[in-house]
């Protein structure tokens, strides 16, 4: 689990193709490795990734062949920034939000408005996702949380403060350029809870069943 709070700005050292159509991806981050252990988690622009090995600043890590499609780690190569965050520690701080690393689908930057104190970035999401960006609700964008600003049919925007555009990888993307989308998974939970509701009130009022209405038989 993680917070969506970018504690690094890597270097995709090397990409690897291994057996089938997974990959080995080297990633430099002096920070995230100073006490990573083989098995540990780290998120690479958003994406949950378990350290294989570990040593002088870079570590390693098996990406298979499905995340590679879901995601846009597939289009990366050596010498790309790559947004690093550790696992989160009970106990710690909850910068951000609820993440689970798990990239829900591939957005695109359509456009930049920069400002005086900040800059407005509209993205461009699969039609699948829609339903569970609210406006000022959280998303994570390359692995960093952020608060919706606004809400269309198929885009949505987000306000990014200096340290963002900074610190990530957001600052330096450009129109065209794919992201990886995680939605608020607590979304996804009321949906499929409010649905299995929706099907058992059916299943109770359709003809022939033994249950009333009322769920009392």
């Amino acid at each position: 689990m993680f917070t969506g709070i970018v504690e690094e700005l890597g270097e995709v050292v090397r990409v690897s193709s291994t057996a089938g159509d997974s990959a080995l991806v080297a990633v430099r981050g002096p920070l995230v490795t100073s006490d990573a252990r083989h098995g540990d988690s780290i998120a690479v622009n958003g994406v949950c990734l378990t350290v294989v090995e570990a040593a002088d600043g870079v570590f390693t890590a098996d990406v298979m062949g499905e995340t590679l499609r879901r995601s846009a780690l597939g289009a990366l190569r050596p010498g790309d920034p790559v947004n690093l965050e550790r696992a989160a520690a009970l106990g710690s701080r909850l910068g951000g939000h609820l993440v689970q690393g798990h990239v829900d689908g591939v957005g695109e930057l359509i456009s930049r408005e920069p400002a005086e104190q900040w800059e407005t970035v509209r993205f461009r999401l699969p039609a699948a996702l829609a339903r569970y960006v609210v406006e000022k609700g959280s998303i994570t964008i390359d692995g960093v949380s952020l608060t919706v600003a606004e809400v269309g049919v198929d885009q949505f925007s987000v306000g990014l403060i200096p340290t963002t555009l900074k610190l990530t990888t957001l600052g330096a993307k450009g129109v065209g350029d794919p992201v990886n989308l995680e939605v608020d998974v607590l979304a996804k939970y009321v949906e499929r809870l409010l649905g299995a509701r929706l099907v058992d009130a059916g299943d109770a009022g359709a003809p022939g069943s033994t249950t009333a209405p009322g769920g009392v038989a």
